[in-house]
Parts: C-alpha cells; sequence; structure tokens
C-alpha cells in the first residue's frame, strides 16, 4: 500500500493510476486521508465496489435485515426452493389489488 499527497497524485496521476494495480494508494491532504486509489481488474470488481456504496442498495439491505428480526423472513430451504423454481415468484407482502 502506498501513500501520497493528493499534490504528488496530481503531478504523478499515470504513475499512481499504475501503482494502484499493486495494491491501494491512499491520498492524503494535510497528513490525513482523503481518498483511496484501488485498481480493478474486471467489470465485476467494478460492479461490487459500486454496489457496496450505493445507498439505495444500503436501504433494500437495510428494509430486509429489519423485516428479518421482526421475524418476517422466510426459511432457507424455501428461498432456494422459490430461487430455484421454473415460476415467477410471489409478491410478498402486498394486499391484493394494491401497488407499490
Amino acid at each position: 500500500m502506498k501513500i501520497a499527497s493528493v499534490a504528488e497524485v496530481k503531478s504523478q496521476f499515470s504513475a499512481f493510476l499504475k501503482a494502484s494495480a499493486d495494491g491501494p494508494v491512499v491520498v492524503t491532504r494535510n497528513g490525513k486521508a482523503v481518498a483511496v486509489l484501488v485498481g480493478i481488474q474486471d467489470e465485476e470488481a467494478i460492479e461490487r465496489l459500486l454496489m457496496a456504496y450505493s445507498p439505495r442498495l444500503r436501504a433494500i439491505l437495510d428494509q430486509s435485515r429489519r423485516q428479518l428480526e421482526a421475524g418476517n423472513g422466510i426459511a432457507h430451504e424455501q428461498f432456494w426452493a422459490e430461487v430455484e423454481s421454473p415460476k415467477a415468484p410471489k409478491a410478498r407482502g402486498r394486499a391484493k389489488g394494491k401497488s407499490a
């Protein structure tokens, strides 16, 4: 892992991008970390990184966690049975005739 100031990264950006392939480059301003350059090897890595910082995904996961804690989940076996079923899954938790 390398550590470099904003000024260093700005003046040698291409070199730091290349260095990020070997490990994260921590960028500092006034001695405090402000960013990290992370090398990406494939499109899946980009997707994982973007998903990790997605407020929408965070909200979905938080809501799911609350539902599970309230006992509104399904058994592991039932989940996988529904995932692997060729039929479309049924909507959960919605009253008939109402849309989300």
